[in-house]
C-alpha cells in the first residue's frame, strides 16, 4: 500500500479497543502494539506532521500493510498484544528471553506421578506449573523442593523397583524418605508430591500451617519420631523461600520493579518481598531502542513477565506509571484468582523499596556494561540528537580568546570519538583583523585557513571532521557555516550555548535551532568536556601570546636588545617582572654582560 491508502484504511478504523499488527512486503509482522481507540492510534502513525522517534520513522517506513483485531476491552487487547508478541517476535517490539529460557515444571499423569522440565505447555493430561526462571534456576528450585520433602531424585521406577535393591545414598544421608522400600506406601508418596505441587502454586504458607499441624497431632499422640520428621521438613521448606529464586518469587507478597537504562545495556530488577521481608531478587538485561520511553518498555516487561505465570503476588509496586497500572491489575486479579494491586508508590517504605530495585537494575546493567559500549553509545545518542548518518568518530571544536584588539588567537581542538586527541591540535595568531576586535571575522578567518590548509592537502589538517563545534550562538555557527559553503565542505557545524553558570547547555543551528543536551547526561558531560578543553587551550595560548607581547613593548628601544636576546630572556626568566627583579649578574648569565647592564639600567634608572 501506498502511505496515502495506509493513512485511508486507518482513518477508516473505528473508535473501538484492539490489537494492530504492522507488516513489511514479505508479510512479516514486524510490530505489534494495541489501542484504546484504534482509530486514533494507527492513524498516528501515517500522518505526516506526526513528531515521530527515529525508532517509529524507521519502523513506518517499512510498513506495507497492517491488521488490527477488535476487541471488547482494554485489559482483553493487553493480553492478546502479549500472546501475538510471543507468536510473532516482531522486530520492533521489545522481547525478553524466548520461551526456551522460561522453562514450565510438568507433573506426569501416573501412579506415582514425576517432575521433569519441560520448554512449552502442552495438552497432554500432565499437569504444568510456571513458566519460571531460566533452567538452571529452576532446576536447582525443584532439587530444594525435593530435598525439603525427601522426595526421590534417582532414576528408579515406581512400583517397578519397588524392593528391588537396597536404598541409595541419598537414604542413608537423609536426603530422601526410600520410597523404594516395600514399608512407604504410594498413599504416602502422593501426599508429598501434593505438598511439592503446593509449594510450586505459592500455598507455602497454607502447606506450613497444614504441616504444623500435622506435627502437633503427632506428638501429642506421642509420635515423638514422626514429628520430628515433620518438624525438619518445616524447618527446610522455611529456608527454602529464603534461598530459591524461583521459590522466594512464587511466594512472594509483593514485588517491587526496577528499571534502568543504560549505556549500552537496559536492565530490570524485580525484588520479591514476603511477609515484609526481602526473599529473593531477578534481574534481566535487555536492549531497547535509544528513543524508547521508559513507560513503554516498562509496560512491555510487565505484560511479558506476568501474563503467562500461574501464580501471581498481591501486590506489583511500579518505579512510573505506565498508564496501564488499571488494565494490568484488572488482567493479573482475573488470572491469579486473588486482587493484583498494580501501582506507583509516591512515598513512605514502599518508595524507599522502589529506590532500591531501581538501584539493583542500575548496578546490574552498569556492571555488565564495557568503556567500549559506554562510548558507542554515548556517540550515537550525539548523532541522534544532532541528526547525523552515524556515530561522528572525529570532532573539531573552535573558540577565540583576545584583549583588545591585540594578541587575538584561536584554538582549534580535535576529539577522536570521547576522547582528545592533542597531536591534531592547532593554534592560530589572528592576522587579517583590521580595527577594533570581531569574533565573527576571527572565527572566519580561522576555519577559512583551516579549510584552506586541507584543500592544499596539508595532512596536518586531514582529514576533515564529522562535525565542526564551534564555541558560541547561532551567528557564530552562521559565520562559520558561510565559510563552509564557500568552500564546498558540507560537514555539520554547531554552535555551543552557555548558560548563567558558564556551563554549555545546548548546541545551535546555523538556523538557530536550539538542540537540548540537558536530558542525556551522556551528552551533556561530552559536550561540556570539548568546550572546556577547547577553552583552555585557546586560553593557554593567548596567555602566551601576551606574555611576548608585553615582554617585546618592555625591552623595545633597549640597546643591545633584538629579537634574539628579548627572546632569550623570555625563555630564561619568564616575565617582565622577573625581568625588572634580576640583578645584573643574573641577567649576565644569559646575555653578554653589556647588554646585561644595559637592561638593568633601563629598569632602575636612579641607581
Amino acid at each position: 500500500m501506498t502511505k496515502d491508502e495506509l493513512r485511508q484504511k486507518a482513518n477508516d478504523l473505528p473508535l473501538v479497543p484492539g490489537v494492530y499488527l504492522m507488516m513489511d512486503k514479505t508479510g512479516k509482522v514486524i510490530y505489534v502494539g494495541k489501542a484504546k481507540k484504534l482509530k486514533n492510534r494507527v492513524s498516528q502513525y501515517f500522518q505526516e506532521s506526526a513528531s515521530h522517534t527515529a525508532k517509529t520513522r524507521q519502523m513506518v517506513s517499512q510498513v506495507d500493510h497492517f491488521d488490527t483485531i477488535f476487541v471488547t476491552s482494554e485489559f482483553e487487547a493487553l493480553v492478546l498484544e502479549n500472546s501475538l508478541i510471543k507468536r510473532h517476535s516482531p522486530k520492533y517490539n521489545i522481547l525478553l528471553k524466548d520461551d526456551k529460557g522460561y522453562p514450565f515444571v510438568r507433573l506426569s499423569r501416573e501412579p506415582y506421578p514425576r517432575f521433569t522440565l519441560a520448554n512449552r505447555y502442552a495438552n497432554d493430561g500432565a499437569r504444568y506449573f510456571g513458566p519460571f526462571g531460566g533452567r538452571y534456576e529452576t532446576r536447582q528450585a525443584l532439587d530444594a523442593v525435593f530435598a525439603a520433602l525427601r522426595l526421590p531424585t534417582c532414576n528408579r521406577r515406581f512400583p517397578r523397583d519397588i524392593g528391588a535393591e537396597r536404598p541409595c545414598l541419598n537414604f542413608h544421608m537423609g536426603r530422601c524418605d526410600g520410597f523404594c522400600r516395600p514399608e512407604m506406601t504410594a498413599q504416602e508418596y502422593n501426599r508429598r508430591i501434593d505438598q511439592a505441587c503446593q509449594l510450586l502454586e505459592g500455598k507455602s504458607r497454607q502447606l506450613l500451617r497444614d504441616m504444623t499441624a500435622e506435627m502437633e497431632a503427632e506428638a501429642e499422640a506421642l509420635h515423638f519420631e514422626q514429628a520430628a520428621a515433620i518438624r525438619d521438613r518445616i524447618n527446610a521448606i522455611g529456608a527454602l523461600s529464603k534461598k530459591q529464586t524461583v521459590i522466594a518469587g512464587l511466594c512472594a507478597d509483593t514485588d517491587i520493579w526496577g528499571l534502568y537504562r543504560g549505556a549500552g545495556k537496559c536492565c530490570y530488577a524485580v525484588l520479591h518481598m514476603e511477609n515484609g521481608n526481602l526473599t529473593g531478587r531477578e534481574t534481566e538485561l535487555f536492549t531497547a531502542p535509544i528513543e524508547e520511553e521508559e513507560t513503554e518498555m516498562l509496560s512491555a516487561l510487565t505484560a511479558q513477565y506476568y501474563l503467562p505465570r500461574a501464580v501471581l503476588p498481591h501486590e506489583i509496586l511500579l518505579p512510573v506509571d505506565t498508564g496501564e497500572c488499571e488494565s494490568l491489575s484488572e488482567v493479573l486479579t482475573r488470572r491469579a484468582g486473588h486482587k493484583v494491586w498494580v501501582h506507583v508508590p509516591q512515598r513512605g517504605e514502599k518508595a524507599d523499596l522502589r529506590d532500591m530495585a531501581q538501584r539493583n537494575a542500575a548496578e546490574e546493567a552498569e556492571r555488565a556494561t564495557t568503556a567500549e559500549e559506554r562510548v558507542a553509545h554515548t556517540l550515537t545518542l550525539l548523532a541522534g540528537l544532532l541528526g547525523l548518518g552515524q556515530p561522528p568518530r572525529r570532532m573539531e571544536s573552535f573558540d577565540i580568546s583576545n584583549t583588545g584588539k591585540s594578541d587575538i588567537v584561536a584554538s582549534m581542538v580535535v576529539y577522536s570519538g570521547v576522547r582528545p586527541l592533542r597531536s591534531a591540535y592547532r593554534r592560530f595568531r589572528i592576522k587579517e583583523l583590521q580595527g577594533h576586535p570581531d569574533d565573527y571575522a576571527s572565527m572566519q578567518e580561522v576555519l577559512r585557513r583551516r579549510l584552506q590548509r586541507a584543500s592544499d592537502g596539508d595532512e596536518k589538517f586531514l582529514p576533515l571532521p564529522d562535525v565542526f563545534l564551534i564555541d558560541g550562538g547561532e551567528t557564530h555557527a552562521r559565520a562559520a557555516q558561510e565559510v563552509a559553503d564557500a568552500f564546498g565542505v558540507t560537514v555539520p557545524v554547531f554552535g555551543m550555548v552557555k548558560d548563567d553558570r558558564h556551563r554549555t547547555r545546548a548546541l545551535v543551528t546555523p538556523q538557530g535551532r536550539e538542540i537540548g543536551l540537558t536530558a542525556n547526561p551522556a551528552v551533556f558531560a561530552l559536550i561540556g568536556q570539548i568546550q572546556e578543553e577547547t577553552h583552555r587551550f585557546a586560553i593557554t595560548y593567548h596567555h602566551e601570546s601576551h606574555t611576548r607581547s608585553t615582554l617585546r613593548s618592555a625591552l623595545d628601544d633597549i640597546p643591545g636588545v633584538g629579537p634574539k636576546r628579548k627572546e632569550a630572556l623570555r625563555r630564561a626568566l619568564g616575565s617582565v617582572k622577573a625581568i625588572r627583579e634580576a640583578d645584573v649578574e643574573t641577567l649576565a648569565a644569559i646575555v653578554p654582560r653589556p647588554t646585561a647592564e644595559a637592561v638593568y639600567r633601563h629598569f632602575h634608572p636612579q641607581t
